[in-house]
């Protein structure tokens, strides 16, 4: 067996990191667990001995067997063969309620993963992800340093980083250095807004991030000039703000007065 280079894997080899998501996940024997990107078990086992199921997903055909063999003791797991962002999970675990997911993430995968998630139907109660150490710095990043990743993780739920984990806890090494993040409170508290409309302003907000707001929602969202000026103000925002430099609040408020200051 040899990793997938194409499919980003590396495996974790830290015990002392597994206990670490373990412990992050505060898992309970009623749980329900969904793993991504299970590779050879060693996580998978760790959860198996502590909740009531998990459901591992694994995209590489070639490690299923190795899984299944991990796993021949444990008859709360269940293997699914498939891509994350393809696959239909209603039957195996989007219809349970509640749980939670559990991921050492490839790099590409993450935003798209993360997102998902977070607006499914039924998302789960937190996440527990290994990533890149970088992106969960951008996750978890405040004024002025947000991005769209940022906004979009923080609208929908609270990011926090638990610890970094060193580039040697992998096999093979990777490049740069991870870190565990948990996303909690998932789906509570949200605004009653058109988060379709939230989500486009933001986009053009962020089209151009050297750019002043102005000028980005103006020709993103396709606006006089005069009127974006009026509607920032509004808001009490700058017109030469960059986007980075606005709060998640900043955004909700230009979702929710959008319609009643530009549409007239």
């Amino acid at each position: 067996m040899r990793p997938s280079k194409k499919l980003g894997q590396v495996f974790l080899i830290s015990k002392s990191v597994l206990r670490e998501i373990i412990e992050s996940a505060e898992l309970k024997k009623t749980d329900t667990v969904l793993e991504i990107g299970p590779g050879i078990g060693a996580l998978t086992q760790e959860l198996a001995k502590k909740v009531k199921r998990v459901v591992a997903v694994e995209k590489d055909l070639k490690m299923i067997d190795v899984l299944k063999e991990a796993l021949r003791d444990f008859k709360n797991v269940k293997i699914i063969e498939g891509d994350i962002l393809k696959a239909d999970l209603k039957r195996h675990i989007l219809n349970t309620k509640p749980y939670k997911v559990v991921a050492n993430l490839p790099y590409y995968i993450t935003s798209p993963v993360i997102r998902k998630f977070l607006e499914s139907e039924n998302p789960p109660s937190q996440m527990i992800l290994m990533v890149q150490k970088e992106v969960a710095q951008r996750i978890v990043a405040h004024p002025p340093h947000m991005s769209v990743l940022a906004v979009s993780v923080q609208f929908y739920a609270k990011p926090k980083i638990i610890s970094s984990v060193s580039k040697k806890c992998f096999w093979p090494q990777p490049k740069i250095d991870s870190a565990i993040i948990k996303i909690s409170q998932i789906g509570r508290n949200l605004p009653r807004i058109d988060t379709n409309l939230f989500f486009e302003i933001v986009r053009a907000g962020f089209s151009h991030p050297r750019k002043q707001l102005v000028n980005n929602l103006s020709i993103g969202l396709k606006l006089e000039k005069q009127k974006t000026r009026s509607w920032l103000l509004k808001n009490k925002i700058s017109p030469k703000q960059r986007a980075q430099t606005l709060q998640i609040k900043d955004w909700r408020n230009l979702a929710k007065t959008f319609k009643n200051t530009i549409i007239k």
